[in-house]
């Protein structure tokens, strides 16, 4: 991406996408929810009422240039800072992708507000969509999400199998462990429970890889999520970080690097492997940024992450 973009970032490579541009309609931490696990920090804005966040115009603007100028990637992704069905006319994405491009398009959201109507009308759209389901009841609901007022465990469950039951792209779910919390077998196989009446295509188990919003909040171990998975039936996988699957190189910039990090706070050695590109030169210029007040770095696990300084 040759264009310092401000709505559109990437493309990411994904394990799941492979080369996959994120377009970002929601102000930086602004959400229905506060989870504990969130890797880009506290939410700052908590809130349920959906509105006109950013420009769509402008947001449009830029997807047309980015495809005259480039066009290429494996999926568009709604996705980023915030909840992408905050915005009121998110579906709108969506519409413009299939109407411009042959490329999939992909909704990523903790579907939060799919017991409206409109949104799931609006999301339908996408022909991928991955919602969240970590909790069992309204009190891990609480614990583990911090939602904000009006929002419950009851809504999303609802929200979710309501949107399952009309449509007809891949669903998959997200499940997030968090140890000690909802890690015990008994826990997750309530969890299960629940994801299972979604019939979702495909379960994805995750857990803290970068630093969490609550520093309190502790990754399970690869083998503890492997055996959880089993308790969900074949078509779920732990999920793993990228790792270099042929790709070439990907554009290696500020812009770019900066509009990822800004989303996903990374080490050296993921964004080296996010862009396959060299760790030594990778590591020269996040210093060089770091020196230039474009990011900050800090120590978490005995790892060295890097944060977008705003």
């Amino acid at each position: 991406m040759k264009k310092n973009y401000r709505y559109l970032f990437g493309p990411v490579p994904s394990r799941r996408l492979g080369r996959s541009l994120g377009v970002d309609l929601i102000p930086f931490k602004t959400c229905t929810m506060n989870c504990t696990y969130c890797q880009l920090g506290e939410t700052t804005c908590e809130v349920n009422e959906r509105g006109d966040y950013v420009p769509m115009q402008d947001v449009l603007a830029e997807l047309d240039a980015w495809n005259k100028r480039d066009g290429q990637a494996d999926h568009i992704t709604l996705a980023g800072s915030g909840e992408p069905t905050l915005h009121r006319h998110f579906g709108d994405v969506f519409r413009w992708v299939k109407e411009n491009t042959g490329i999939p398009s992909v909704l990523l959201t903790n579907g939060t507000l799919l017991h409206s109507a409109e949104v799931r009308e609006d999301a339908a759209l996408a022909d991928k969509v991955k919602v969240t389901l970590s909790a069992w009841d309204e009190a891990s609901f609480q614990q583990i999400h911090r939602p904000a007022q009006g929002v419950t465990f009851e809504l999303l469950v609802k929200g979710e199998r309501a949107f399952r039951s009309t449509y007809l792209g891949e669903l998959s779910v997200e499940v997030f462990i968090i140890e000690g919390v909802n890690s015990q077998e008994a826990s997750v196989k309530k969890i299960a429970e629940v994801v299972r009446s979604l019939n979702p295509d495909r379960i994805d188990i995750n857990t803290a890889v970068r630093p969490p919003a609550d520093p309190s909040v502790k990754a399970a171990s690869q083998g503890h999520l492997q055996a959880l998975a089993e308790l969900f039936g074949p078509t779920a996988s732990v999920t793993a970080s990228f790792k270099k699957q042929g790709f070439e190189a990907l554009e290696i910039s500020e812009e770019a690097l900066l509009g990822l990090i800004k989303r996903h706070p990374a080490t050296c050695a993921q964004l080296a492997a996010d862009f396959n590109y060299p760790g030594d030169k990778m590591f020269k210029t996040l210093k060089a940024m770091v020196a230039a007040g474009l990011l900050r770095e800090d120590k978490s696990g005995g790892e060295t992450y890097f944060f977008h300084r705003a």
